[in-house]
Parts: C-alpha cells; sequence; structure tokens
C-alpha cells in the first residue's frame, strides 16, 4: 500500500497514477474521505474519553442531587464514547480496504499506455536466418517431442490442456537449467531458499496478489491456503511483522519453487506445447533493500537477467513495460524477452519489478536505522521460468537434423553433454 501522508499532501500524484495504470481515479477521492472521517472520529473519540476520565474524578467526591447528575451524564457519555469508538473502527476500516485497493505509484519514467505500448531499451544477440543455414526451424513442441523431452499428449490426459511432462533429457534439461541459474545467483551474493507453495491469505494479499491478479490464482478452500504463482510471495512474506536492523541490508534470496496458475484471461493464447502452462519451476530473484537504494538494485536485479539469458546463448530485447501492464504491486518493470524464431517475434522470459514501499508496508516489514524505524523497499527477478526457457532453448539452438546444441553453460550439468539428439522410435 502508498503511504496515507503521500496521499493527503498530494492527491494529484496518485490520481495521475492510477490513470497511468487505466485503474479507478474516483478510488483517491474516496480514500481520502475515508481517512477525514477515520481522523475526525479518532480525534472525536479521544476527546470524549477524556471527558469521561476526567468526569470519573468528580464522581466519588460529589454527594446528593450533584451526585446524581454526574452519573446521568456519565451513563451519556459512556454510550457517546461507544458510538464515537465504533464509528474510528467502521472508518478505519473502510479506509484499510480501499488503501489495500490502491496500486503502488507508478515510476515517473515508465511509458504510458498498455500492453503493447512498451518501450524497447536494448537489444542482445543475433537473431539466426535458418532460410541461409538451408532449413526451416521447428517449433519446440515438435523438437521436444522428437527429442523425447516434452509429452503434452499424456500430461492432458493426466491432468488437463496445459499440463505436461518433461521426460528423459527434458527433465535433465530442467535440472541443468536449475541447478546453472541457482549458481549464478549464489555467486552473486543470494541465499538460496526452496520455499512453500502454498501460503496464508495474509501472505498472498500482502504481496498484493489477491486485486488484479485474484483471478489467475488457486484458492484451496478447505483449508483457506492458496497456491503460489511465484516464489516471490513467500520470499516477499518470509519476514512478515519483522523489524530488520539496517547494517543487514541488502537481503538478497533465489527461491525455488513450484508456480501455479489459472491463466484464466489467457483463453486460445499459446496453447500449443509449454509456453503458457497452469504449472512450471522458477527460479526467482528477491531483495530487500532500503527505498533508497531499490532503484539502483532494480537495475542490479536486470543486469543479473541479462547476465543469464546472454550465458544460454539466446537473442533477447529489454523492455520498459508501459504503466496499463503493470501489477499493482509494481512502480516500474522491465522484461526480458527471446526471439522464438517460430513465431518471429521476442516473447517474455524475465521479468523484474521494483516494488519500492509497497508491499512491506502490507506485510509490516521495516528497517531500523538508528532510532529511526520505517518500511523498507522489495524487488523481484525472474532468473529462470523453466519451461519458457526450454521453448527459447530449444527453437534457437536447433540444428538442422533435429539435434539441438547445448549451451556451454549447461554442459557441465548434464555430463558435459554437447548436443541433445532425437531418440529413435
Amino acid at each position: 500500500m502508498i503511504d496515507l501522508r503521500l496521499l493527503r499532501e498530494d492527491p494529484d500524484r496518485v490520481r495521475a497514477s492510477q490513470r497511468a495504470r487505466g485503474e479507478d481515479v474516483e478510488l483517491v477521492d474516496a480514500l481520502l474521505s475515508a481517512d477525514e472521517r477515520r481522523r475526525s472520529s479518532g480525534v472525536r473519540f479521544d476527546e470524549l474519553r477524556s471527558e469521561q476520565k476526567s468526569l470519573g474524578k468528580l464522581i466519588p467526591k460529589a454527594s446528593g442531587d450533584e451526585k446524581q447528575e454526574l452519573l446521568k451524564k456519565a451513563g451519556e457519555l459512556a454510550a457517546a464514547v461507544k458510538a464515537a469508538d465504533a464509528e474510528r473502527d467502521q472508518a478505519a476500516a473502510e479506509t484499510q480496504e480501499l488503501l489495500l485497493k490502491l496500486g503502488n505509484l507508478v515510476h515517473p519514467d515508465v511509458p504510458v499506455g498498455g500492453e503493447e505500448d512498451f518501450k524497447v531499451l536494448e537489444k542482445h544477440g543475433t537473431i539466426r536466418d535458418f532460410t541461409a543455414e538451408g532449413f526451416e526451424p521447428k517449433d519446440h513442441l515438435e523438437l521436444g517431442t522428437t527429442l523425447g523431452a516434452i509429452d503434452v499428449e499424456r500430461g492432458a490426459k493426466v491432468s488437463g490442456s496445459r499440463f505436461y511432462f518433461l521426460t528423459g533429457v527434458g527433465a535433465l534439461l530442467e535440472l541443468a537449467l536449475v541447478n546453472a541459474a541457482i549458481a549464478q545467483a549464489t555467486a552473486a551474493g543470494f541465499t538460496p531458499m526452496l520455499t512453500p507453495a502454498l501460503v496464508r491469505p495474509q501472505s498472498m494479499a500482502g504481496t498484493g496478489f489477491l486485486g488484479q491478479a485474484a483471478q489467475d490464482v488457486y484458492h484451496l478452500d478447505d483449508d483457506d491456503l492458496y497456491l503460489v504463482g511465484t516464489s516471490e510471495v513467500p520470499l516477499a512474506a518470509y519476514h512478515m511483522d519483522e523489524i530488520i536492523d539496517a547494517d543487514r541490508l541488502p537481503l538478497r534470496y533465489a527461491g525455488f519453487s513450484p508456480c501455479f496458475r489459472r491463466e484464466a484471461g489467457s483463453h486460445g493464447k499459446d496453447t500449443r506445447g509449454i509456453f503458457r502452462v497452469h504449472q512450471f519451476d522458477k527460479v526467482e530473484m528477491f531483495s530487500y533493500v532500503a527505498p533508497e537504494d531499490s532503484e539502483a538494485e532494480h537495475q542490479r536485479l536486470l543486469e543479473w537477467e541479462k547476465q543469464w539469458l546472454t550465458s544460454l546463448e539466446l537473442p533477447f530485447r529489454v523492455i520498459d513495460v508501459a504503466t496499463g501492464d503493470l501489477g499493482s504491486s509494481a512502480a516500474r518493470k522491465f522484461d526480458c524477452e527471446a526471439w522464438i524464431p517460430t513465431q518471429g517475434k521476442y516473447r517474455e522470459l524475465t521479468s523484474t519489478s521494483d516494488c519500492t514501499e509497497f508491499q512491506s508496508r502490507r506485510l509490516q516489514i521495516r528497517v531500523r536505522d538508528g532510532k529511526q524505524v520505517r518500511p523498507l523497499a522489495t524487488l523481484n527477478g525472474t532468473l529462470c521460468a523453466v519451461p519458457r526457457t526450454i521453448v527459447a532453448i530449444l527453437e534457437n539452438h536447433q540444428q538442422a537434423d533435429g539435434s539441438v546444441r547445448v549451451p556451454e553453460v549447461l554442459r557441465p550439468y548434464l555430463g558435459g553433454r554437447e548436443l541433445l539428439e532425437p531418440v529413435a522410435k
């Protein structure tokens, strides 16, 4: 959530942010009104309580009619205090409810617009000319089937659409990717983490995934637990309700977990293969830093993602995601999109978001710097979303005979194997 003081001091900035996101601008005025009622009812409650305490000191000293009059007034005052208390609680609850609906303040440099209004910041690598090489590239599913690496037919038989098996070299390729990603993250100073896949509602809400993203979340009604769509959720909630000493920052974690997504709004999109699925594994970077260091940390996370994709020898570009395509928690987000030859376009492989103080305020995570205690900043960045990375590797490193060249960074994790070769039927 944002700072209420900022809302009071500069409501136009908050309105502009909501407008840029394509979100409800009237929410700002409703929140201002609720906050004013919360504060005024709080003052009213304090005044009545003070009067009640003063009256309580007079009653024992009074007698006769005077005492009866004071007792009568005390009864009226008690009812007024109770009513003021209820009004204060109701206004506070309404303020909190509205505040949780408000998105993070958009960074001023973020391009304004929808999904297609991103800004391309840079491009890396060389896109292969398969025509010049004399063959037509196969898509990842055809390659994966030939390699004995991907089985979507049995995935659908067992679990339904958008599920899959990674088999043989496909399973080994995932393990190689995860180990190589964790090795890079550990070398960069991240603490490796294996995180829970089920979290409580306060963890999911605290990271901002029960707002606009709620339709993509799986919920276990009987247990009131949520399946995470990313290990960002347990990593953000890891320090929930804690105060962290400033000399411990930055704290950096690399979480590996399964991820579950309904993909509710993707009907008819990417239905072939394993590009868009309901369950996948991912290595996620997560940072806790002082608020004034968040922009610099955001650039570091992006550099680590670029290092990873470069090590996989993939052509990719970096985009500055537009305001209307940001998640509610993100003030700014950069995506790294790899070139997918058979689609003829760049597709998202990694993203990194600066969530500033938005999540820490919701999760009550603060930093102690001397005598000052204040919210800190949280940031997240995908290092390796396994299925999409496999898609990019298979398609970009395929050979004319149906084999796939293994990037050098992965070879030590595949027993030195240089090629993934078709299996005999």
